[in-house]
């Protein structure tokens, strides 16, 4: 029973935040890039990205800030390939196969 009260008086004692409260991370940089106009939309890139990719299942996006640049994801019979683009500018910087 101790234990079960120190747990709870453990959470009463955490800050609540929301969990949209986190304007920081990934999604937050691209988000500002892309509303500065310093970037092109994810859903751009992936229209042009994912129809070259023919026969491969698409698994996501990452996207790196420091190198303005996103790379998706790929697999095709459990091998995974990256596309990495251009953020801006939507070129193909590199691509594993």
């Amino acid at each position: 029973m101790k234990y079960w009260t120190a747990l709870l008086a453990l959470s009463m004692a955490l800050p609540l935040v929301p969990a949209h409260a986190d304007k920081g991370g990934e999604q937050g940089e691209v988000r500002r890039e892309r509303e500065a106009g310093n970037v092109r939309s994810l859903r751009d890139i992936e229209r042009q990205i994912v129809p070259r990719m023919s026969g491969m299942q698409y698994l996501g996006p990452e996207y790196d800030p420091a190198a303005m640049a996103y790379r998706l994801k790929f697999i095709d019979k459990g091998k995974v390939y990256f596309v990495d683009v251009d953020a801006r500018t939507g070129r193909v910087l590199s691509q594993t196969r």
